[in-house]
Order: structure tokens, then sequence, then C-alpha cells
């Protein structure tokens, strides 16, 4: 990178803790006022900086209005669908990627079981909201009352004696969900299929997608299936850094 870049590049994350002076741009990066004043110049031609009337810079309209844009152009589904297809090769069994949009949750790709006995799913089709392990997963990353507004408009149909009953056991199991950050479909759906999941996060933390194998209990049993915990809580995780351009901490 070009340094004259590199310093243009240094002053945003300078101005997005407040706004700053000219004398203050150029000591932190170092250089004379003059050189401070052209990057300034340039980076306000652009909307990237706004100059105040107290002479002081902040970050331009136009940096947010691109980060917006950039948030709303990212397609979750093309960045973690080779992710899915990687853990169903060690796995075997069916990967879901879901989200939620306009009160319903979607599965939006799918990747199926070799094994032959499998579960039904198709890419579009809402997910049984108040069992599924991917619905749990998206409602509750909410805030406690966007939470309660949902869960008491829903309806609770007894798929099988494991489902959810009311709205007082759904907001229960969803405090449970957000704090350990994964999630389960014992039985609650179809008596036969168990299901584990993880959120897939963007950069402010907020759960974007969640990700999700499942597996029929004639192939493997709901403690074996749990042992793949890890494995899908590492695959979201990848997923997550890569969906929201960050790495991984590097060790002290």
């Amino acid at each position: 990178m070009s340094q004259t870049v590199d310093r243009a590049l240094s002053i945003l994350p300078l101005l997005a803790q407040g706004p700053a002076d000219l004398g203050q741009v150029a000591e932190r990066l170092g250089v004379h006022k003059s050189t401070a004043l052209r990057l300034l110049r340039t980076l306000h031609e652009h909307g990237l900086v706004y100059r105040q009337e107290d002479q002081r810079y902040r970050l331009g309209a136009r940096l947010f209005a691109l980060a917006q844009e950039a948030v709303e152009n990212l397609d979750v589904r093309e960045i973690a669908h080779s992710h899915l297809v990687a853990l169903n090769d060690r796995c075997g069994h069916t990967v879901h990627l879901a989200v939620y949009e306009e009160q319903e949750v979607l599965y939006i790709d799918k990747v199926e079981s070799r094994y032959p006995v499998r579960m039904y799913s198709r890419i579009g089709k809402p997910v049984a909201i108040t069992v599924a392990a991917v619905a749990k997963l998206l409602l509750a990353d909410l805030t406690e009352p966007e939470r309660r507004v949902i869960a008491e408009k829903l309806d609770y149909p007894m798929y099988t004696s494991r489902s959810t009953p009311n709205a007082a056991a759904f907001l229960k199991e969803l405090v449970v969900v957000r704090e350990q950050g994964w999630a389960t479909d014992l039985g609650g759906h179809e008596e036969s299929i168990n299901c584990i999941g993880a959120p897939i996060r963007g950069a402010d933390g907020r759960v974007v997608a969640a990700m999700s194998v499942s597996a029929p209990n004639v192939v493997v049993t709901a403690e074996e299936l749990l042992t793949l915990l890890p494995l899908v809580r590492r695959t979201a995780e990848t997923i997550s850094r890569e969906y929201s351009g960050t790495t991984r901490p590097k060790k002290a």
C-alpha cells in the first residue's frame, strides 16, 4: 500500500473516535499540517470526511452510506455455501442455512445428507418457528421486548410431545439459547429428527443467519449428533469471520 493511501486511511479510525482538528490529525499521522490538510481535503472531496463550522473534521455521511450499501449487498448464502458443503463432507448429514425475514424463518440454502434416510425440507420454505434450532437462534438475538411480542403472537402446535407448548416456555428457551450461543431441536418437530445449530454473526455481533445439522435418529442418535456441536460452531464462526471481514484473533 502506498504511503499516501495508508496515511489517508489512518485518518478514518481517528475520526471514528470523534471530531479532530488539523493539528490532532497531523500529530496522529506524524506528518506536517500541510500534508494532513491535503489528505483531509481529498477525503472531504469524496464525502468521507466533513469539515465542521468549528474547523474540526468528522466522518462524512458518504462513508456511512457506503458501509450500509456494502452490508446490504453482502450475500450470506454465497459466503457460507462452501463451508456448508465442507461440513456436510465431514459429517454426512443435512446442513441448512436460514434467515429471519418478515416474521418468518426461511431456509436459504441446503446441502443434502449422503444417507438414504433423509429429512424433508426445501430452500425457501418457512421452518417450524417454535421448535426449529435455527429459529431459536435467530429470535434469541432480538431484544427482550421484541422476543416477547413475537412469542405472544405465535401459535404453538404440538408436533410431538417434545414441542414447545406455549409462549412462556418459548421465551425461557430463547434466554438459554442466547446465553449458550447454540440451539437444538431434539424431536420437537418430528420425533425421528434431531437438529443442532449455531449462529452466524455480522461485524456488529448481531446474528444475521443461522446454520444447522439435522439427522434422523435411525442414522445417528441425539447424543451422537451433539458430539458434532463443536464442529458446527467452528463452522459458524468461520463463516461469521468471512462475512464480517474479521480475522481470527492472534494468540498471545
